[in-house]
């Protein structure tokens, strides 16, 4: 029997409530194929932030590094401000175990009907890969003349030959995989300096992958074109701004913001990588236990594979597919009266 050790960090609002639902999975799931999992939790929060001044202990990454694997459920609250808790917990995961890859899957499954009425189950099937610790989220700027009429805040992007390439092949390599498409975001008619350096590497990287037919849209065409088209797209690889924004877009284009998920990667697996739903902490709804557990049921999937499961992580996603198809079961995002608890066991049955 395979084991793995996975850090569990429920985290705020319905973070706590959608990492039990896909612990639940998980379990289901993994006694079927051999594989065991070992789950250590931790309580970094902003509910931490309030009591003890930080959302992670010092040695945070320390206690994290021994795992195989990270499962997050959501961070943020309302009474602590966006970047204290953003910059106290997810940016230092991601970038001190360098999971410079951000997955984010996008499908528009049957009966999850899209705000689109062009967007149809087994045309919407794409996936955004963020660049996911340089770019446009870099640390370097700082603010002059506070209160004063003369304030000015400066932020700098960064955007490496190493940073942006190793990006580059990961999504090319990706698109072999799948259709053999891949877009990339740019902004380069009106980004003077980083963005012709980003299309000039695509250029360079797309030779070393013959098979894969590649094209470059402008960040507001695309954004534009997902909406009128999103069939269209395979892979699309993008900055850390750029892909940030366009998989939330993507995401709404399925239907559900609810249903989506991610996975921050480091793909040599020199350090542990991390897996959260997209959705965020929903405060408005956080205690209420009806909150959709399938961003963090898909986003589990996502961490087995990535484990070496894909059989398993298969069967996790082909369970969701089969009961959003199959069974009236919804959670009120998608329109139902289901709480977290009757969804899951809906979908654990199929399992």
């Amino acid at each position: 029997m395979t084991n793995h050790r996975i850090a569990l960090i429920p985290g705020d609002g319905i973070g706590t409530e959608v990492i039990p639902a896909a612990c639940h999975v998980l379990d289901t799931v993994t006694a079927r194929h051999g594989i065991r999992l070992t789950y250590e939790s931790f309580d970094w929060s902003c509910e931490r932030y309030a009591h003890l001044g930080s959302m992670m202990p010092e040695d945070g990454l320390r206690q994290l590094r021994r795992h195989d694997a990270v499962l997050l459920g959501a961070v943020g609250h309302p009474g602590v401000p966006d970047h204290v808790s953003l910059w106290g917990l997810l940016i230092p995961i991601r970038r001190g175990f360098q999971q410079y890859v951000n997955l984010r899957p996008v499908r528009v499954f049957e009966g999850v009907p899209s705000p689109l009425r062009d967007a149809r189950p087994g045309d919407v099937d794409l996936v955004v890969v963020r660049e996911n610790v340089e770019g446009e989220y870099g640390e370097i700027g700082g603010r002059l003349g506070r209160g004063f009429p003369e304030e000015m805040a400066v932020q700098e992007a960064v955007f490496t030959r190493r940073g942006v390439t190793r990006i580059l092949d990961y999504a090319f390599a990706l698109a072999g995989r799948r259709g053999g498409r891949l877009t990339s975001a740019t902004k380069s008619n009106g980004i003077v300096h980083t963005m012709p350096f980003w299309d000039e590497l695509v250029a360079e990287r797309a030779a070393g992958h013959p098979g894969v037919t590649w094209d470059q849209e402008h960040i507001d065409a695309l954004a534009a074109k997902f909406v009128l088209d999103p069939a269209r797209f395979d892979v699309v690889v993008a900055s850390n701004l750029f892909g940030d924004i366009l998989s939330d877009l993507a995401a709404a284009v399925a239907g559900s913001i609810g249903i989506a998920p991610s996975a921050n990667l480091n793909p040599e697996r020199d350090h542990p990588s991390m897996f959260e739903p997209v959705h965020g902490s929903a405060p408005d709804i956080a205690g209420r236990g009806i909150a959709n557990p399938l961003g963090a049921i898909w986003s589990a999937a996502l961490m087995l594979d990535h484990l070496g499961h894909p059989e398993a992580a298969a069967r996790v996603t082909d369970a969701i597919a089969a009961v959003l198809a199959r069974t009236p079961v919804r959670t009120p995002d998608l329109g139902g009266t289901a709480t977290t608890r009757e969804f899951t066991e809906a979908l654990v049955e199929l399992l």
